[in-house]
């Protein structure tokens, strides 16, 4: 699911991302869109569908995550999180019954349950607190959710989150907790957060077998083409993850065969596409010498066609992720693909 942060996948037209990216879904942040533009401009405008022009499925974070990676700027309570808005310094409290309320306002098809992300190295005792307050907001949450209609006229779904760090009794408790819950999907948050890669699939397996595999298993904030790929083979089904879009605005790209850094003399006289094998629109019309040279320039169109290919490539890779589980061929080609995504040219 590409990220849209303040209403916008950063570089990219929603046209492209429907016709050319192929984007079934996109992001949206709660913590941002709550700031910038307001709640009451999103009301006004009949929520973010209406706003940003995206007339498929939206997806919400709770704002957890932001409010977690402003450690000197927030306070954290029962109650909720009171923190200073990173704009202007301005005090505000996010309850998890204000949260379900914002997300209704905002207008996003899944509204992500507030949680509080834990940081990576955590004390097993903080964790485990974290966990159970979480698990408390939860239930606050489904509560308000229930007590509220969907706005604008079409089905708003909750999703529940699993925390516990990386402590196995407490994902495992996490996990149990959240299933118990029965809500249409689940998500696994406080991962991909600093712990080391080996760490995150121990996780994720551990949940994996326990959250019903009847219903979409979403892993938040991940990640790499070999996370993602590693993730799918544990039972993953969603992911969502900045990385295309700002790694392709520094020049890294993601390929079939491997991470190319586009800066590199090397391309400098290179006129090939950037990736035959994903086949994206950008690559039908621009080589890599090109698009070098535009970043070397620092062109606006640098960071567009860059974007597009690395979104692409994600739509891609996750496709043939798809077609090769239906044609029972998923393990071996996954075990060559993780080869070939990681190296770089």
């Amino acid at each position: 699911m590409p990220v849209g942060t303040a209403g916008t996948v950063k570089a990219v037209h929603q046209r492209e991302l429907k016709e050319d990216v192929h984007a079934q879904i996109i992001l949206g942040n709660t913590y941002h869109l709550y700031l910038r533009p307001g709640i009451d401009v999103l009301e006004k405008a009949g929520g973010l569908h209406k706003f940003n022009g995206w007339d498929k499925p939206i997806l919400t974070d709770s704002g957890g995550y932001q409010v977690f990676s402003l450690a000197q700027q927030r306070k954290i309570t029962e109650e909720g999180a009171l923190f200073k808005s990173h704009i202007d310094g301005s005090s505000h409290m996010f309850t998890p019954e204000h949260v379900m309320d914002i997300e209704r306002s905002i207008g996003a098809d899944f509204m992500m349950a507030f949680d509080e992300c834990t940081p990576y190295p955590c004390e097993e005792k903080y964790a485990k607190d974290s966990m159970h307050m979480t698990h408390r907001w939860l239930d606050r949450c489904i509560a308000r959710f229930n007590s509220t209609p969907d706005k604008y006229g079409y089905e708003q779904t909750l999703l529940p989150i699993v925390q516990g760090s990386v402590y196995k009794d407490l994902r495992k408790q996490s996990a149990e907790y959240i299933a118990s819950r029965n809500l249409k999907g689940n998500a696994i948050g406080g991962l991909s957060v600093g712990e080391p890669a080996e760490m995150m699939y121990e996780m994720t397996d551990l949940v994996c077998r326990i959250l019903p595999a009847d219903k979409p298993r979403y892993l938040m904030g991940v990640g790499t083409p070999v996370n993602i790929l590693e993730c799918i083979a544990l039972g993953i089904d969603m992911f969502d993850c900045v990385m295309p879009t700002r790694n392709a605005r520094h020049g890294l790209l993601f390929t079939a065969n491997g991470i190319i850094n586009i800066k590199n003399e090397k391309w400098k006289s290179d006129f090939s596409v950037i990736d035959p094998e994903s086949d994206c629109f950008a690559d039908k019309q621009y080589t890599k010498a090109y698009l070098r040279h535009l970043m070397h320039c620092e062109e606006i169109l640098g960071a567009q066609i860059a974007s597009l290919h690395n979104l692409h490539f994600y739509l891609w890779l996750v496709g043939e992720a798809r077609k090769k589980i239906a044609e029972g061929s998923f393990a071996s080609w996954k075990n060559v693909m993780v080869q070939k995504l990681a190296q770089r040219l």
